[in-house]
């Protein structure tokens, strides 16, 4: 980076800590009595000005987040994006990315996410606390409910544990944006962060039915349960709105659970889309002014998924297609030359032929410096959709080549780390279980495409784990490097471990023989004239972030004032009005909001999108020259176990012991439970924390090829 670059990308990088520090603050703050009486001061000057005490409410609560997410955008922007290859060596100072607790129920926690944790639930004591003690000091008792003193302080409780849950709501979709992640300025990918949400939402959850059940418990007491139950107020909390919500939530975390989630994929993805009622409704529960708190995650969501929607239009083609024993697909998609994308990177497919309504992600095992006009997935057919996409390539390769037919493909994508130092590493120590190779293989293809252009490690070791011995077969894309064909920069050893089966004598060079057969589907004809585009620059989606903020403003004021004056009316006024028109009213100019940006959206689309797809030569699958000097050197190198697990401690041990004084990067994909278990192997051979700088270390890193 330039001088100059360098001062943008600091100011930047302070504005952002500022809006946050802000923000936090703000929160802090909100549940004081101090506040309370300065917020209506705010709100009684701000009703005698155009803006509204809408206009107030969106800018103090909403905008700060979304300005987080620009200014994120144009520092990613500033560091070029997914062509920085500059990133510095990795430190040894991993106090903050090695695991800290490895633990079955928990999960890998690192010391970093364990302090931010802890430091939420303070903040969640600290807000609840504030709230019910100021509660309790004036007791006010409700007209419509005789309560003595006891069932009002509880009803108080339950009411308190409704803030608690809209807490955690202002937080919940902000893990799960793609195209404008804020958690990307921290170098957390979507993939990775999808867990943040996951623990959010079981919080706002477990909050809410306390919430719920508690109120409901305080009107059965007093047997008035069936005339609050149905209660649409005219102004105020609405509780059948608030029952509804709580229903639907309900709903979504229980479709969520992983033994529903893995084995009924179908119901959480089609039940998840229940969001939009869940919304709406706690709209109309907690009303206008409680919404903006959680606005800027429902706004950013939106809008990223509305870019999604269009920046996966128009469909492409599949180019070619490759069927390997034990059901695995490996799908070979044009993309322009101009489309780069860092290893690791994912792409959600969505085919129209299986369903018109469910996207799939999947790791890329291509490099865009090897592959200037293809990138390709490979696919372990286990589910229905993937199994519906084999028996569909299946058929066509039962075709005539004259009678086959292109198979339309919809791609969302790529998403990847702005900056990849994982190549960095003097030692790279890769563990993988079954589909969870499929990252690595994007990682190995950049340092092999790489190898004369940066600095890459001098020693790659690939240990991969999988069931059964026709699982290899995903390793076909560096079949060459196994052979240490292609591969002169770097030495690359595999470690293979078959858990279910049990073989003698069976080498690499067997199994290379038996799994690497593949039947490979040609396609001739073109179904879309579009490649694969990617997704817009983050400094055009900044733009439409901030056109989008500004229509919102203009279309809320401009309602408020001509439907309903709020502009200066009074109190009487006000009365008059429901509290559900006002709420209406706000979906209404988000909803015009986001027309108005999807218009911008699609012309800057459209812009970049030229027709044709480019000529691609069909890669037919060479024959692997197993007889040379060369190649059954490299076999001998490699491993083979059947029948059993790998010893991590012992393969960390023997590692540390080749690489003297040197930096390992350890990088795991597959079952939580191998995870776990080389982390924990990780955490105990690892001397970082008091270990001289001259000693090896390890520095631990988890992905996941699983949402």
């Amino acid at each position: 980076m330039t001088s100059s670059t360098t001062l943008l990308s600091a100011i930047l990088k302070l504005l952002i800590i500022f809006l946050f520090a802000g923000w936090v603050a703000l929160w802090l703050l909100k549940p004081t009595q101090i506040w309370t009486r300065k917020w209506k001061q705010l709100e009684d000057s701000a009703n005698n000005t155009i803006f509204g005490y809408y206009g107030l409410g969106f800018s103090v609560y909403t905008f700060p987040v979304i300005a987080i997410a620009i200014i994120g955008l144009l520092l990613l922007d500033l560091k070029v994006g997914y062509r920085s290859r500059n990133a510095r060596s990795p430190s040894k100072s991993n106090f903050f990315s090695n695991p800290l607790v490895v633990n079955s129920t928990l999960g890998i926690l690192s010391s970093i996410e364990i302090l931010v944790a802890f430091l939420f639930i303070v903040f969640l004591a600290w807000t609840y606390y504030s709230r019910i003690s100021s509660d309790f000091k004036k007791l006010v008792p409700y007209k419509s409910l005789k309560l003595n003193t006891w069932q009002l302080k509880y009803h108080r409780v339950a009411t308190r544990f409704g803030l608690l849950s809209e807490a955690c709501l202002a937080l919940l979709l902000l893990p799960i944006l793609r195209g404008l992640a804020v958690f990307r300025v921290l170098g957390i990918q979507f993939e990775a962060s999808v867990r943040y949400h996951t623990w959010v939402g079981t919080a706002m959850i477990l909050f809410a039915t306390i919430h719920g059940a508690s109120t409901f418990l305080v009107w059965g007491i007093n047997h008035h349960i069936q005339d609050e139950i149905w209660k649409w107020q005219k102004t105020g909390r609405i509780y059948l709105a608030g029952e509804i919500t709580l229903v639907v939530g309900l709903v979504i975390w229980v479709t969520s659970l992983p033994q529903i989630r893995r084995r009924k994929f179908e119901i959480f993805y089609y039940t998840h889309h229940f969001y939009v009622i869940f919304l709406v409704f706690f709209l109309f529960h907690g009303g206008d002014r409680h919404f903006y708190t959680v606005f800027p995650g429902i706004f950013l969501f939106s809008l990223d998924k509305l870019i999604r929607i269009i920046q996966s239009s128009p469909k492409t083609c599949m180019v070619s297609a490759r069927i390997f024993p034990g059901k695995a697909v490996e799908l070979i998609l044009p993309k322009d030359p101009g489309l780069k994308y860092n290893p690791t990177s994912v792409i959600f497919l969505k085919i129209p032929t299986i369903s018109h309504l469910q996207w799939h992600s999947f790791s890329i095992i291509s490099s865009y410096r090897a592959d200037n006009h293809i990138l390709s997935v490979i696919i372990k057919c286990e589910g229905w959709w993937t199994n519906s996409l084999h028996d569909l390539i299946n058929a066509e390769l039962d075709k005539t080549e004259d009678k086959r037919k292109g198979i339309p493909v919809a791609i969302e994508g790529p998403y990847g780390p702005a900056s990849f130092d994982f190549l960095r590493y003097d030692t790279l120590l890769l563990v993988a279980g079954g589909s969870g190779i499929t990252p690595f293989l994007s990682i190995l293809a950049e340092a092999n495409s790489a190898a004369s252009k940066s600095k890459i490690p001098s020693r790659i070791q690939l240990v991969y784990v999988i069931k059964k011995a026709e699982d290899f077969c995903l390793l076909h894309s560096i079949s060459h490097m196994l052979l240490n064909q292609s591969t002169k920069s770097f030495h690359l050893n595999l470690k293979l471990f078959v858990t279910r089966e049990t073989q003698a004598g069976v080498g690499i060079r067997e199994l290379l023989n038996e799994f690497f057969k593949a039947r490979t589907l040609q396609v001739n004809s073109v179904c879309s004239n579009y490649a694969a585009y990617g997704p817009e620059s983050p400094s055009w989606m900044a733009a439409i972030a901030g056109f989008c903020s500004i229509t919102f403003l203009i279309f809320l004021i401009c309602f408020n004032h001509i439907i309903i004056q709020s502009g200066k009316r009074s109190k009487t006024d006000k009365e008059k009005t429901p509290s559900w028109v006002v709420d209406l009213l706000l979906i209404a100019a988000f909803v015009l909001a986001l027309a108005c940006s999807a218009s911008v959206a699609g012309f800057l689309r459209w812009r970049r999108l030229k027709k044709g797809i480019p000529q691609i030569s069909h890669r037919e699958i060479e024959a692997l020259d197993l007889c040379s000097d060369e190649a059954r050197n490299a076999l001998e190198a490699h491993e083979v176990y059947f029948g059993g697990r790998p010893n991590f401690k012992e393969i960390f041990g023997k590692l540390r012991n080749e690489s003297d004084e040197s930096n390992i990067g350890v990088l795991v994909c597959g079952p939580e439970s191998m995870k776990e278990s080389v982390a924990l192997a990780c955490k105990q051979e690892s001397e970082c924390f008091n270990a001289k700088r001259t000693e090896s270390c390890f520095t631990f890193h988890t992905l996941n090829f699983t949402l």
